[in-house]
């Protein structure tokens, strides 16, 4: 971010950024327990390709089969995200970019032969573990 697109926020949207994790948030925590409860072990934070710079959030090599735990307001969920009310013209760039990238980060891994799962943060995480064991069961 360049020094003009920081001035024009206000600190509380910076904080928002400095706020954002980009690992062991509670969602991706309560999902790795879920997924560690059904007996599957996994790499965290990996990057299933070394020259992508996107980490999957969970990887299992073996199977190639990677999880992306994606927060409503930063990857634009259809049910809970909800457009701020101040720079809008910044956040929808900035939103609109993290659906770009993560469609492109999917289609390279595709390409690659990875299956990829992306998960709400707001979904159960029982429900989606069970979706990651099909998804992994299915690749083995």
């Amino acid at each position: 971010m360049s020094y003009e697109e920081s001035s024009t926020l206000s600190s509380v949207q910076r904080s928002m950024l400095r706020a954002a994790r980009s690992r062991d948030s509670q969602p991706e925590l309560r999902l790795r327990q879920a997924v560690h409860r059904l007996g599957l072990r996994y790499q965290v934070a990996t990057r299933p390709l070394p020259d992508m710079r996107r980490a999957a959030d969970l990887a299992f090599p073996r199977a190639k089969v990677v999880v992306f735990m994606d927060g409503c307001f930063w990857n634009g969920c259809p049910t809970h995200a909800t457009p701020p009310k101040a720079n809008r013209e910044y956040w929808a760039e900035k939103l609109a970019g993290n659906k770009a990238r993560n469609k492109e980060v999917d289609a390279r891994l595709q390409e690659a032969g990875w299956m990829v799962l992306r998960v709400w943060e707001h979904e159960e995480p029982q429900v989606a573990a069970e979706k990651v064991l099909a998804m992994v069961q299915g690749r083995l």
